[in-house]
C-alpha cells in the first residue's frame, strides 16, 4: 500500500472514528447539549482537527442521517429484489422501519425527531441526498402497487405520507411512553401496517 493509499484509509477511518463518537454523544446527551468541544474530548483530539472533516454539528449530523438512509435504501432495494409482490414489499419495508425504531428508539428519535439537516421540503427535494433517493426509492415501492391495481387509485404522494406519519406515531408512543413494551409495540406495528394496507387495496367486485 502506497503513502497515498495510507493516508486516505487512515482518513477514513478517523472520519469513521469521529462519527461514531458523534453518533453516541447525540443519542445520550441529545441535539441541544452537543458540542464538538465535549466531541473533542471523546475522542482525544483537538476540535480543530475535527472541524478539518466537519464543519459544525449540523454537518456531523447530515453525515449521521446520510448514512442510515444509505443502507435504508440498500435494504428497500434489496427487499424489492426478492418479492414479486409489491404490497408484499412494502410491507416488509414498512416493518424493516419500524423494527429498527422499535430497536433502536433513540437513534431513530436522532434521524426523524431531531432538528432538520435537509431545510425546507423544496429545497431537500431539490438537493441531492440519500434522505432524497430513499424517499423516491420508497415512492416508487407505493407506486407499483397502484400500477400493479393492488391500490385504490389515490395520490401516490398522499399515501407516502400516510405511511410515514403512521410509522412516525408509533415510534413516537414507542420512545416517549414508559409503558409502551417492545412487545406490545411489536403488535401494534404489524397492526397498524396490516389495517392500512387492506384499507388501501383496491376492493375488486365479483358482481
Amino acid at each position: 500500500m502506497g503513502v497515498k493509499e495510507k493516508r486516505a484509509k487512515y482518513k477514513e477511518e478517523f472520519r469513521r472514528e469521529i462519527l461514531d463518537a458523534a453518533r453516541e454523544l447525540f443519542i445520550n446527551e441529545g441535539y441541544e447539549k452537543f458540542s464538538m468541544r465535549r466531541l473533542a474530548e471523546k475522542i482525544d483530539y483537538s476540535a480543530t482537527t475535527i472541524y478539518l472533516y466537519f464543519r459544525n454539528k449540523d454537518d456531523l449530523l447530515f453525515a449521521i442521517c446520510e448514512e442510515f438512509f444509505g443502507h435504508f435504501s440498500d435494504k428497500l432495494n434489496h427487499i424489492r429484489a426478492l418479492s414479486q409482490d409489491p404490497v408484499e414489499t412494502l410491507r416488509h419495508a414498512l416493518l424493516y422501519l419500524m423494527n429498527f425504531g422499535l430497536e433502536n428508539p433513540n437513534q431513530y428519535k436522532l434521524i426523524f425527531f431531531t432538528k432538520s439537516v435537509y431545510g425546507t421540503r423544496e429545497e431537500w427535494v431539490e438537493q441531492e441526498s440519500m434522505a432524497r433517493n430513499t424517499y423516491f426509492v420508497f415512492r416508487e415501492i407505493v407506486q407499483d402497487c397502484i400500477n400493479a391495481g393492488k391500490f385504490q387509485d389515490i395520490d401516490v404522494d398522499v399515501i407516502v405520507d400516510t405511511l410515514s406519519i403512521a410509522s412516525h406515531g408509533v415510534m413516537a408512543k414507542n420512545i416517549h411512553c414508559a409503558n409502551f413494551s417492545k412487545e406490545r409495540s411489536d403488535i401494534v406495528a404489524h397492526t397498524l401496517v396490516d389495517v392500512i394496507l387492506r384499507g388501501l387495496q383496491r376492493q375488486i367486485s365479483f358482481e
